[in-house]
């Protein structure tokens, strides 16, 4: 496992020193996560909040099928076979 060295003041340590049932380790891990999770369900949310943004309603009668096959012979070079 990964070690990294966390440097606090002397105040800080004192007074984790008086505090003799945390493990300051484990605290700071389960810190580190909630601090991802946290992250990314912020990621989320933005991705969702742009995709609503960006979404476009097809006009009535389009046929989606014809863009998606379009593009992707557009994309290959292979038009107009």
């Amino acid at each position: 496992m990964p070690v990294i060295t966390v440097r606090v003041d002397e105040e800080l340590k004192r007074a984790m020193d008086r505090v003799r049932d945390v493990n300051w380790s484990e605290a700071i891990r389960e810190r580190i996560r909630d601090l991802l999770e946290e992250d990314r369900r912020e990621n989320r949310v933005q991705a969702l909040l742009t995709l609503e943004r960006i979404k476009v309603k097809a006009s009535p009668g389009h046929d989606p099928t014809s863009t998606i096959r379009y593009w992707r012979e557009h994309r290959s070079g292979r038009r107009g076979r």
